[in-house]
């Protein structure tokens, strides 16, 4: 692209320099400006590699390094201890000194990749509210009664959230129209000729993973509004109440922008490419898969 301004500016250059001398000012005027458009590109490319690289020094001087040399020493220490009078078990005891540097290692590695983990599950449940709907049974009538309650709710709470920008903003007006969530979802209920009592909940609630058109959500912990209808021993529906991706049409793939654009905003820029299709380097998809590995391993401890 940048080299393509430049032959574009020397072409108007020779043109008007060869035609119009009047103008020849001007062309040396625009080369002057796309040598220095040239130097400023690769300027800030210079800058971004030299900060990458001290970034990656010093985490190998400070971080890495360092914990090596814990580990040789404790593993060097021990091993000397354990291996002292073995005459036969010192012929192994590179190969066993190899074997517990590996295992501090992965123990490292797998702490920070936990670490890794925990930090983009707590900036994801920071960033959305969810919606959690549990139907009376898996009847086709409770079903389709659940998304008719889903559709009502839904409705409602776009109506009361719809200049609201973080999703704190949106809990806590969700919070006082909780009579009112209630009295929706009965209504409802009532009105489509069932009498199952209906039971309505703010907390934090294990989801799995869920995909929302070209936004894909973790599994993990996140805060919702969690609505049991009847006996709640049916199917669920798990949905994003804020941003809204309620609506998304699964098959088509489409978020509006407006729902794109808040999660942008109350989500740091990393875990918003992580979630999106439009982070669909390599690195990002391991990254999510290892999110949502170790996420899925979590709540199935958790549920044990």
């Amino acid at each position: 692209m940048v080299n393509f301004t430049i032959l574009t500016f020397m072409c108007q250059y020779y043109y008007i320099s060869n035609r119009m001398p009047f103008f020849d000012t001007i062309g040396f005027f625009c080369m002057f400006v796309a040598f220095f458009d040239v130097l400023f590109y690769y300027f800030l490319h210079f800058c971004y590699i030299f900060v990458t690289l001290c970034l990656w020094i010093f985490y190998l001087i400070f971080i890495f390094f360092p914990n090596m040399y814990i580990f040789y020493f404790i593993v060097n220490t021990f091993s000397n201890n354990f291996l002292k009078g073995r005459v036969i078990m010192k012929k192994f005891s590179f190969l066993y000194k190899f074997t517990i540097i590996s295992i501090l290692l992965t123990i490292f590695l797998f702490i920070n990749a936990v670490s890794y983990v925990n930090a983009v599950s707590s900036n994801l449940s920071d960033g959305v509210f969810r919606l959690h709907v549990i139907a009376n049974s898996n009847s086709e009538e409770d079903q389709l009664l659940k998304y008719k309650v889903r559709d009502s709710l839904i409705k409602y709470m776009n109506e009361i959230c719809k200049d609201v920008s973080s999703k704190q903003e949106a809990m806590s007006i969700a919070k006082k129209h909780i009579d009112d969530f209630y009295n929706i979802a009965n209504a409802v209920i009532l009105d489509n000729g069932y009498d199952y009592p209906v039971n309505i909940t703010f907390g934090k609630y294990d989801f799995p993973t869920k995909k929302y058109g070209d936004i894909s959500l973790p599994a993990g912990v996140y805060d919702a509004l969690r609505v049991e209808i009847g006996t709640a021993s049916g199917q669920n529906w798990w949905c994003v109440m804020f941003p809204p991706l309620c609506f998304v049409d699964v098959s088509s793939g489409i978020v509006p922008d407006s729902s794109k654009e808040l999660l942008q905003e109350n989500l740091p820029a990393e875990d918003y490419n992580l979630i999106t299709d439009s982070g669909n380097s390599s690195e990002l998809k391991f990254k999510f898969k290892l999110v949502e590995l170790l996420e899925n391993l979590k709540l199935k401890i958790a549920s044990n």
